[in-house]
């Protein structure tokens, strides 16, 4: 593991960039307002958005190796450039208030520091896992948790410390893509290659796969609700399913659009609803499915089309949900409207 931090002057900055907020549903019965902004950086693939605050945006350009923000007052754009050939894939905000980049096409995780304009860049051990995937931080933030889907492994940094532990796991080829962490701090993965999904105990390390039902089954995204149930989405015969750590059962639900559903992202909002979205149809669909009633209670067409839309953030304080979308737009679904 390799320790590199670069000033400012090795990033390129491009002054902010208004574009008109110009993808907005009219939201039917059943359905919920889709704001979209189009992204001024073209074919980039912007994805996983993630914010702290709510007026502040950031996300990565996988295909032009960028980080960038929206104001989202304004509706302007900054961009960051990172070193050729990073690919980054994920971001998210860190209690510390660093946006964390996973250098998916480089074997790094970056830090950025938006109030210096410096970058921590962490090379991985001996260049393995070449490839971070999906980042979280744990419950009390102290750990950085990340999936690597190529190189089959599953990834700890702990900040400070700058260790990296490594988990292989042990089914070959398993893919790990999705990752969440429990109320009671397991650290719960997609095995988007197998019909599985797995949990690491954070104090032994430990990796443990379960088996889901149906052999074709290929979840890709996975949350959990406050009850600290796993959900999952099945993104090769589309389903929604749910896993008890309690009593390691399993009960699905198929996603409406049925075996064309291909659904990717999702989120978990407030409520302990699970909503995802059906990227095999187009334009995408935006569902909402709620646990209590074991019923899909909601449905709306990406304005876009959405191309595909791979990742989502919910944001608590304003009820909504963040997305990227191939369309390459920043969009935002509001799930749950506050009140006046």
């Amino acid at each position: 593991m390799r320790l590199a931090v670069s000033a400012i002057a090795l990033t390129a900055l491009f002054a902010p960039c208004a574009i008109a907020q110009d993808f907005t549903n009219e939201p039917a019965d059943g359905q919920i307002l889709i704001e979209e902004w189009t992204v001024p950086y073209e074919e980039s693939r912007p994805r996983d958005p993630f914010t702290a605050d709510g007026e502040t945006i950031w996300f990565v350009g996988q295909r032009s190796d960028y980080l960038a923000s929206l104001n989202v007052e304004t509706g302007e754009f900054e961009h960051v450039g990172l070193q050729e050939g990073d690919g980054p894939h994920n971001q998210i905000v860190g209690p510390d208030g660093m946006v964390w980049i996973a250098g998916n096409r480089a074997a790094h995780i970056a830090r950025y520091d938006a109030e210096t304009g410096q970058f921590l860049r962490v090379d991985m051990p001996d260049g393995h896992p070449r490839d971070p995937h999906t980042l979280i931080f744990n419950n009390d933030g102290s750990a950085l948790w990340f999936t690597a889907q190529g190189a089959n492994t599953i990834g700890r940094l702990i900040p400070g410390e700058w260790a990296v532990d490594i988990i292989d796991v042990p089914t070959e080829g398993s893919r790990p893509y999705g990752i969440t962490i429990t109320p009671d701090g397991m650290v719960w993965v997609a095995l988007l290659g197998t019909n599985k999904i797995a949990s690491v105990n954070p104090e032994t390390l430990q990796l443990t796969e379960y088996a889901l039902p149906r052999e074709g089954a290929r979840p890709r995204r996975i949350g959990h609700t406050s009850d600290g149930r796993v959900w999952f989405v099945d993104y090769a015969e589309g389903f929604v399913g749910v896993f008890d750590p309690e009593t390691n059962a399993t009960q699905e639900w198929p996603a409406p659009a049925g075996s064309q559903s291909g659904p990717y992202a999702m989120a978990v909002d407030g409520q302990d609803r699970i909503w995802f979205v059906e990227t095999g149809v187009e334009p995408n669909n935006f569902v909402g499915f709620d646990p209590a009633t074991e019923e899909f209670f909601s449905q709306t067409p990406v304005p876009s089309g959405g191309g595909t839309v791979r990742h989502m953030q919910y944001y608590a304080p304003d009820g909504v949900i963040w997305f990227g979308a191939d369309t390459n737009t920043i969009g935002r679904a509001v799930v749950e409207p506050q009140a006046e």
